[in-house]
């Protein structure tokens, strides 16, 4: 029919209506199995509620569960909310704060005096059900900036209330209801909780600082995991079954490898079994670095300020790095990254251009900040071992560069029998050094070295180094978990 709108599908067929629509009913024009099915929808690349009017042409997909990515995030997203208010409903006076979806999940932090315990995790999960049967729907609504503040500060919802005034100016205050429940919440959600399903569980309780500061109150953070179907939450299950056995932290201590201690978070007492291994691994990486032309080097752990000042990692870096002042008023860092340090090296040594290209490598003790909740045995830690190689070359020689190091970067991590590599380009952020021209010189000659390889890659969008792009490469274990390893970094801003 001839209409005003026109709704274009990712088929490319267009519909045509004569007035403002909702996505939910273009899907029940469309047929209604795909009304059934539903579960939001992209106008013009924005996901957003089925609710959602279309008021002039626009380009809509109507996301269901085969849109896994888009699917699960709403399905976890919406699982936290269902969570929240249970937990509201069976322990009065619990404030909520903030709870996402997050990889295979969701969580959501509560301020509560009594401790959560592993028992009340069944009960909440119980009402959870019953809260999805009940089929309530999740309906959005602005409000007034000072209204909304009120209304959390007379509910006794100090958090909420602070999270509104930390909201831009201009940016709508938008709350979701679940019958007589509402919470804060951007969206989109489902159409209402049923959609949610029952393949979810409660698996673990936590701490967790407000705002990720440890200067705040401590929270109580429930963690869950939610699927598409029970197939995928079985399998998934099974999974975390099958990573148990495999868990380094346990075998660490069955085998007598290695250990932790709370005087210091995050770093490794190695014990001699274990420092054999750690040995035997270091010596084949110097094998197979002295067979690729490249020299060993070894530099200082701790260095003045002013030299990381120069390389930028002082302005962009330094909430991770460890600092300390000596007697006489100077400030040094242990070092993060061994990058700076082998370019002092470097500096030492070069003549001419036509000493280029040169492939430094260095085994360097490293030191960072992380987050006390983010440490996972050896995994995450705060000290660790670097194996840099830091090649300088030209423009010209970059791209066989760049070749070679993923060669000899693949071929390494097959000896070890990992073939299931995926490589990631992540490009420039957003925080960064340098100018628009040389991004794109060098995003240029790092995806053509790439691309005359042969190999496919990924966008990891805004997740390069504030000093240039760079390589991921992310390995699958046993089990499907996926880790993301070594890197090959661009850096174009030498102190």
């Amino acid at each position: 029919m001839d209409g005003n709108i026109s709704v274009r599908l990712p088929d490319g067929s267009v519909l045509s209506y004569d007035k403002p629509v909702s996505a939910a009913e273009v899907a029940a024009s469309i047929g209604p199995g795909l009304a059934k099915a539903a579960m939001a929808a992209r106008i013009n690349g924005t996901l957003v509620d089925l609710s959602t009017m279309i008021e002039g042409d626009a380009e809509l997909a109507l996301i269901t569960k085969k849109d896994e990515t888009d699917a699960l995030d709403l399905i976890r997203h919406d699982a936290a909310h269902v969570m929240a208010q249970a937990v509201q409903e069976l322990f009065p006076g619990t404030q909520v704060t903030i709870g996402p979806s997050i990889e295979n999940g969701f969580y959501y932090d509560f301020a509560r005096e009594t401790p959560f315990t592993p028992d009340d995790l069944v009960v909440i999960e119980k009402r959870m059900g019953e809260l999805v049967d009940a089929d309530i729907a999740f309906v959005r609504e602005v409000w007034d900036r000072d209204e909304a503040v009120k209304f959390f500060e007379d509910k006794g919802e100090k958090y909420k209330a602070e999270i509104i005034r930390d909201l831009p100016a201009d940016e709508a205050v938008s709350l979701y209801r679940q019958g007589d429940w509402i919470d804060l919440c951007r969206g989109p959600h489902l159409p209402s909780t049923k959609k949610v399903g029952k393949a979810f569980k409660l698996m673990k309780l936590a701490g967790a600082y407000w705002r990720g500061d440890s200067r705040n109150e401590m929270l109580q953070r429930i963690y869950g995991t939610a699927w598409a179907d029970d197939k995928q939450l079985k399998a998934y299950l099974r999974m975390l079954e099958e990573a148990e056995k495999r868990d380094h932290r346990r075998l660490g201590r069955e085998m007598n490898l290695f250990h932790f201690q709370e005087e210091a978070p995050g770093a490794v007492f190695w014990h001699p079994k274990g420092w054999t291994l750690f040995r035997r691994l270091i010596n084949y990486m110097r094998t197979r670095q002295d067979r690729a032309g490249y020299v060993e080097i070894n530099t200082p752990g701790v260095m003045d300020r002013s030299l990381w000042e120069r390389s930028g990692h002082w302005d962009t870096f330094r909430e991770h790095m460890f600092t300390t002042k000596t007697v006489d008023e100077r400030v040094f860092a242990l070092k993060p990254m061994n990058c700076p340090g082998g370019i002092q090296v470097f500096k030492q040594g070069i003549t001419s251009y036509k000493d280029l290209p040169r492939r430094i490598a260095e085994f360097g003790r490293v030191n960072r900040y992380e987050p006390s909740g983010s440490l996972h045995g050896l995994m995450r830690v705060r000290e660790f071992t670097q194996d840099d190689a830091h090649i300088f070359c030209t423009m010209d020689q970059m791209q066989k560069e760049s070749r070679d190091v993923v060669e000899l970067i693949l071929d390494i991590y097959k000896d070890f029998g990992f073939e299931d590599v995926r490589i990631k380009f992540a490009d420039r952020p957003e925080k960064r050094i340098g100018s628009d021209e040389d991004w794109d010189q060098l995003e240029t000659a790092l995806k053509g070295a790439l691309e005359q390889m042969g190999y496919e890659y990924s966008y990891n969008p805004g997740e390069g180094s504030f000093y240039g792009p760079k390589l991921e490469f992310v390995l699958r274990d046993a089990i499907g978990r996926d880790w993301q390893c070594g890197t090959l970094q661009v850096d174009f801003v030498l102190p």
